[in-house]
């Protein structure tokens, strides 16, 4: 295609060389002083072909950009830059535009001469605060989001903006990116970078070519960029809002806006080419892409990479002392080898299939089955499978197992399904997208089969065990074969023989398509699978429907209550657990921090086993005679020191507190209670009244009943007494316990976790419980040890939290670990305690402490003791805890690390003086963790601290890839 290069305003084609305008720091500020009557400090900053400075006055306020255009443009070029800077503020108020100043006459532009050879164009352009991405490190969803959104909001503002200053023709417009790659290709000095650059382009502008016509032209501002789009100066959240630098504006294809915009994300730490959809989607709810427009996206993606760097090098020789030019060439080689990591087609059908463009593919038309008429089963390999029991999917030869069980249950032939992610092939530890979706299927057969051809055609590539067969379109590629067929096949024919017992992998694709790995990521998988065909069809099998999970959000949005809330904004669809590990949909396996409820780990089997021989036998209530009721309350009753012997069986943690409450109350006669601020208890009546962590309700402390009574958090990191002054707090709360029972209101209870949990795991001070116990215990009150998190060997060193302490209280409740998941606690006390809640008539749970529950309980104690999960907790928490201080001396943002054992918290902080809360930071890293593989949430008043609480079970292995992609995360950004 040839385009028309005759133009009013610069031709890049014509005159390449752009060196930027050498003024000094000096001669910036004469001109402040001359033309805008400003007194002010002048520091350069970096430009490619302009020379821009930064304006301060002399009270440090920023008084603005003060910008010296390139001789090479004029001023009507510069008088359109300046009328559509003024265009978008007006249209786009959201967004902040670095629009001109005037000078002391009242006019936006100053021309001067004298300064630089020919004329010089100065302007003094409004300055925005916030700073710009290009000293980020990772850019999160939300950021690129960002990014995408401007450069929306930027095209709708100008897609009836019309000036001749538009006429031009700019190194930047990628409608001449071919010409310029051919143009400055020769000052790339390096043979093989020089060929994959010179490549690239061809490649891209073989598929923009025949798009040209039907891509829509309108001005576009061409370097809407992470150095060019202004943050909120709030950079905790790094909200896109702002635009700078007109500089490249011209009239060029609507979709290079988008095009060059997202380009600029593949420069960043942690992203790959599928970093960029957010951008895409952005820029396509505010202005729609057409077919051809999403078509032509890539390509013109790949031929910028390709632009950057030939203008850099170029630039680079004609001005080598711009340290702003060679401080991009790292980036800009970054952008170009993930722009050409996927193939164009490839990337082209994910975009196009994330915009929902893709058209359904027609069915492949075969004359002749590939196999001769056999008994065939298909292998759901899948997360939802039932095939995999006891952890067999992280075998190598699980797949293996599988096909021979099912041939011995007369399977002639068995199959996989095209584009079914496989749990078999997913990692345990991974911070990469698995590449566990296939792009084929493979067959199995009982005994040796052979392949025949589905339609006429030819042989184009055999070797000894692969054979890629070529007709009707398709290319046909069979792997794992024995005597493969050559030249021409007839339908029908034979061309390969697949081995008995042995996996053939069997491949479809149109013929041109770019051959496929045999597995893909799942973020890839949407572009690889469009380039392939279902080989079941050649089967005569009918494809297998994959569930979508893309509506399941907003299917549990329409019948489960949303304050029922869900981690994550965008969560990943977990079906299976294992360990200490769990499994999504995609086939990605996470490192599961977080679930300190399964304290055994995901699906243990003595679990399962014990659950389905109780429910084939009894399952009723605890009313009825069995010994599963007896045997475990004794069971737990001889963890616990004496005098606590008696055992109530519930079903949650909230259950067993408020009973704890009651039977406070009932024991006493009184209903006042001392808790502890920013802790949680549970979610019924009485636990939340107790409950006073403003995370989990910000009007915590504003709605608490009369009844309850609240002591200061003994936050010894971040309270009113810190370090060695922590003491404090256990003389402070009993003279408040002491003043209440003056008062006459001495309290029935005093409830407390035994370690502070809300607070991630921190520990409360030295002889803190002793004191407070003997308080209460003074006035005539109990004390309740909250262990719903902490107990059951979690803190390694010790069973119970309280132990920790040295301390023994009344009541103690239970749950979470009590039942691996199950719905299991209780509440141990002495009988004397027991014995006087008869005043309140009797108690019954329906199901807790029925045959099912104690089972499972018995199981959790035994397999605790036998697997030595204690113990693993003092071994592998010590050794995760010393990782994470270590970490703590490398990254700042690391207030300290709390806990014991497994029961840790990482608390962020922005200062570590002042310990100001790094709570939107703490969200972003865990949001950029579960990208990586880990999951882990927020905890705390402030939701500034990682819960480090995973299953029991983890061993060093996880701890280092917890600590290393904590590390990954703080280095490379969040």
């Amino acid at each position: 295609m040839t385009l028309d290069r005759r133009t009013v305003g610069f031709n890049f084609l014509a005159e390449p060389e752009l060196p930027a305008p050498q003024v000094s720091e000096e001669q910036a500020e004469q001109i402040l002083r001359e033309h805008f009557g400003l007194r002010a400090h002048a520091r350069s900053l970096g430009s490619q072909q302009d020379r821009n400075f930064i304006v301060t006055s002399a009270d440090t306020t920023i008084a603005g950009v003060l910008k010296i255009a390139n001789p090479a443009f004029n001023a009507t070029e510069l008088d359109a830059q300046d009328l559509a800077a003024e265009l978008i503020a007006a249209a786009e108020p959201e967004l902040r535009v670095a629009v001109p100043l005037p000078n002391v006459a009242g006019e936006k532009c100053t021309a001067l001469t004298g300064l630089v050879q020919g004329t010089a164009y100065v302007r003094l352009l409004r300055y925005l605060p916030g700073g710009t991405l290009i000293q980020s490190g990772y850019l999160s969803p939300t950021a690129v989001a960002g990014l995408g959104e401007v450069a929306g909001r930027v095209s709708r503002a100008l897609a009836r903006f019309t000036h001749p200053g538009l006429d031009r023709i700019l190194q930047w417009d990628l409608r001449y990116g071919a010409d310029v790659v051919s143009e400055l290709i020769s000052h790339v000095r390096d043979d093989a970078r020089r060929t994959a650059i010179e490549t690239a382009a061809q490649q891209a502008w073989s598929r923009i070519a025949p798009l040209a016509d039907d891509l829509p032209r309108q001005a576009v501002h061409l370097d809407l960029t992470d150095a060019n789009v202004v943050v909120s100066p709030d950079r905790r959240r790094a909200h896109a809002d702002g635009i700078i630098d007109f500089g490249d504006l011209t009239d060029s294809w609507a979709v290079t806006e988008l095009a060059i915009t997202a380009s600029c994300v593949l420069g960043h730490g942690g992203s790959d080419p599928a970093s960029v959809l957010p951008a895409i989607r952005a820029f396509n709810d505010i202005r729609p892409l057409s077919a051809s427009e999403a078509q032509a996206l890539w390509p013109l993606l790949v031929l910028r990479t390709a632009v950057l760097i030939v203008s850099g090098a170029q630039q680079a020789a004609l001005d080598p002392d711009n340290d702003y030019i060679t401080e991009q060439s790292d980036g800009e080689w970054r952008m170009f080898t993930e722009a050409t990591s996927v193939p164009i087609d490839v990337m082209t059908a994910v975009i196009m299939a994330d915009l929902g463009l893709t058209r359904v593919a027609d069915p492949v038309e075969v004359t002749r089955s590939l196999v001769d008429s056999a008994s065939v089963t298909t292998l759901d390999l899948s997360t939802t499978s039932d095939v995999y029991d006891d952890g067999r999917w992280l075998t190598n030869d699980v797949e293996d197992d599988l096909a021979r069980a099912a041939v011995v249950d007369g399977a002639d032939l068995v199959v996989t399904v095209h584009g079914q992610p496989r749990l078999s092939r997913a990692p345990k530890l991974s911070q990469d997208s698995p590449a566990v979706v296939p792009t084929g299927i493979d067959v199995w057969p009982a005994t040796a089969t052979h392949l025949l051809a589905p339609w006429d055609g030819e042989v184009v590539d055999a070797s000894s065990d692969a054979v890629t067969f070529r007709g009707d379109g398709y290319d046909l590629t069979l792997s794992g074969v024995r005597s493969p067929a050559s030249g021409s096949v007839p339908a029908g024919g034979s061309l390969a023989e697949a081995p008995a017992g042995q996996w053939t992998r069997v491949c479809v694709r149109p013929i041109g398509a770019p051959v496929p790995p045999a597995f893909t990521t799942a973020e890839f998988a949407p572009g690889w699978l469009a380039l392939t065909r279902d080989p079941r069809e050649l089967l005569g099998l009918t494809a297998v429907e994959l569930p979508s999970s893309a509506d399941l959000l907003s299917r549990r949005d329409a019948s489960f209550a949303q304050v029922q809330e869900h981690y994550y904004r965008m969560p990943p669809q977990i079906e299976r657990g294992w360990r200490n590990y769990l499994l999504s949909t995609s086939g990605r396996c996470y490192l599961d921090m977080v679930n300190n409820v399964t304290v055994l780990g995901h699906a243990h089997p003595r679990v399962a086993d014990t659950a389905a021989r109780q429910l084939r036998k009894l399952n009723t209530n605890s009313r009825f005679n069995y010994e599963a009721v007896v045997e475990f309350s004794e069971r737990l009753a001889a963890t616990l020191p004496a005098p606590l012997d008696t055992v109530f069986l519930v079903n949650s943690g909230s259950e067993a507190s408020d009973l704890a409450i009651r039977l406070a109350t009932a024991a006493t006669g009184r209903r006042d209670v001392v808790a502890v601020r920013e802790a949680y208890h549970g979610w019924t009546y009485g636990t939340d009244a107790v409950s006073t962590s403003i995370a989990d309700n910000p009007n915590a402390l504003a709605t608490r009943p009369d009844w309850v009574h609240t002591v200061e958090s003994p936050n010894s990191f971040r309270g009113k007494y810190r370090d060695v002054d922590a003491l404090r707090y256990g003389a402070e709360a009993v003279r408040q316990i002491e003043a209440l029972i003056a008062d006459g209101r001495a309290p029935a209870a005093f409830i407390c976790e035994s370690v502070y949990g809300n607070a991630g795991g921190m520990a409360l001070p030295d002889g803190y419980l002793q004191q407070v116990y003997a308080a209460v215990r003074a006035g005539g009150g109990l004390a309740i040890s909250d262990e719903v998190q902490v107990g059951y060997g979690r803190l390694g060193e010790w069973f119970w939290g309280f132990e920790q302490q040295d301390a023994v209280p009344d009541i103690v409740s239970i749950a979470k670990s009590t039942g691996n998941g199950y719905p299991l606690g209780a509440v141990i006390t002495s009988r004397e305690v027991a014995d006087r809640f008869s005043s309140q008539g009797y108690f019954f749970s329906s199901t807790g402490g029925s045959p099912l529950s104690c089972a499972i309980g018995i199981t959790v104690l035994d397999v605790l003791a036998e697997e030595n999960l204690r113990q693993n907790a003092s071994r592998v928490g010590a050794h995760l805890k010393s990782g994470l201080h270590a970490l703590q001396h490398r990254h700042p943002i690391i207030g300290t690390v709390h806990g014991f054992g497994l029961y840790l918290g990482v608390e962020m902080v922005r200062n570590t003086d002042t310990l100001e809360p790094a709570t939107e930071e703490t969200a972003a890293i865990c949001d950029r963790m579960l990208e990586l593989g880990v999951i882990i949430q927020p905890t705390g008043d402030h939701l500034n601290i990682l819960k480090t609480k995973p299953p029991l079970c983890i061993d060093v292995e996880g701890a280092d890839f917890y600590v290393d992609t904590l590390d990954r995360v703080l280095t490379e950004g969040f």
